[in-house]
């Protein structure tokens, strides 16, 4: 596997903003699992790639929209609570971070974020799991902070809005199509992060070539793909 070779923007790097499930955190595995468990339950069987193409990336909102439009079935708030509290036990039980991503961040060089679609709670359970509290500290926006969730561009604009830093100097790190999208939205510098277990054995993805967003599937490509950002010495090529 290999990254896309494509032509980020010149425009200098003043903020990278890294999206957290799937990207900080391997958990898109666990919230398939936990979800399409409690949606069965109600009677609703929706596939891998339903899910995929429909969920990954997306706010609660968002999945509660698609359940009512193509199913006909309303996820309550009681639901909402019972997922949240499964899926945080499952957090605690088996949430790692991402291969190499901590070395990658004693790297970084530049002032970094974390933009999500997830709810505050649930990535303040997540980034503590993983020991990241400190590191991220208040550098954290979720989608509970705008009117409209991925792939709407408002989620990173708002990121960049507390840093005072303009979108085309912004990277955002995204592993959904439906962050990807948002990124471009917002004419952010974009990759897509697939090393996590979801996505790490599906290769380039056609709609990522189209689009012109690199891929990268370990957390080094990112200082190959742009040294800048790295404050150590250069990776040998």
């Amino acid at each position: 596997m290999s990254q896309i070779n494509t032509s980020l923007s010149h425009s200098s790097i003043d903020l990278v903003i890294f999206d957290c499930d799937g990207v900080l955190i391997d958990s898109e595995i666990l919230s398939k699992r936990v979800l399409l468990k409690m949606l069965d339950d109600l009677g609703v069987s929706i596939s891998d790639n339903y899910f995929d193409s429909y969920f990954l990336g997306q706010s609660f909102k968002s999945v509660t929209e698609r359940v009512l439009i193509d199913y006909s079935v309303q996820l309550t708030e009681q639901f909402r609570a019972n997922y949240l509290e499964a899926l945080l036990q499952v957090f605690a039980e088996e949430l790692v971070p991402t291969d190499g991503l901590k070395e990658m961040l004693s790297q970084l060089n530049i002032t970094n974020c974390v933009a999500t679609s997830s709810s505050p709670q649930r990535v303040k359970f997540a980034l503590k799991t993983i020991g990241l509290t400190d590191y991220f500290a208040e550098r954290v926006t979720t989608s509970s902070e705008v009117k409209n969730g991925k792939p709407a561009p408002d989620i990173f604009l708002h990121a960049a809005s507390k840093f005072a830093v303009d979108p085309e100097n912004c990277l955002v790190i995204e592993d959904s199509q439906a962050g990807i999208q948002g990124a471009l939205a917002a004419n952010m510098q974009v990759v897509k992060y697939a090393g996590a277990s979801h996505l790490k054995d599906k290769g380039l993805l056609d709609v990522d070539v189209e689009n012109n967003v690199a891929t990268i599937f370990d957390w080094q490509q990112l200082f190959e793909l742009i040294p800048s950002l790295n404050s150590t010495k250069p990776i040998a090529s």
